[in-house]
């Protein structure tokens, strides 16, 4: 079979998606932080408690998710609610854990 000078046939506008999203989560703690949430919706506090780290540092680093498109966030009386905004941020957290954390 000859090798295509295409082999990942991807329209540049999913190129650039793959490549913001990566960008995004490359740093631990907001890959700690989409891991946390997975596909629940949850409140900063208790993203906080789970990550391990300061309620401001885990706000910034939900501040650089937000404005990357990753992750959505409401408020609901005195809390903030955040989840991730798109299943395929999703399918990529569950690729990387089957390979990096095989159970």
């Amino acid at each position: 079979m000859a090798q295509t000078d295409n082999y990942f046939e991807m329209k540049e506008e999913n190129i650039e998606k793959a490549s913001k999203a990566l960008k995004a989560m490359g740093h631990p703690i907001r890959l700690k932080i989409l891991c946390v949430l997975g596909e629940e919706e949850k409140p900063v506090m208790e993203i906080v408690a789970q990550v391990g780290t300061t309620q401001s540092n885990i706000s910034q680093h939900i501040d650089i998710l937000r404005e990357k498109e990753i992750i959505t966030s409401r408020r609901e009386g005195s809390k903030i609610l955040c989840k991730v905004r798109d299943t395929q941020i999703l399918a990529l957290l569950n690729a990387m854990q089957q390979t990096f954390c095989p159970i």
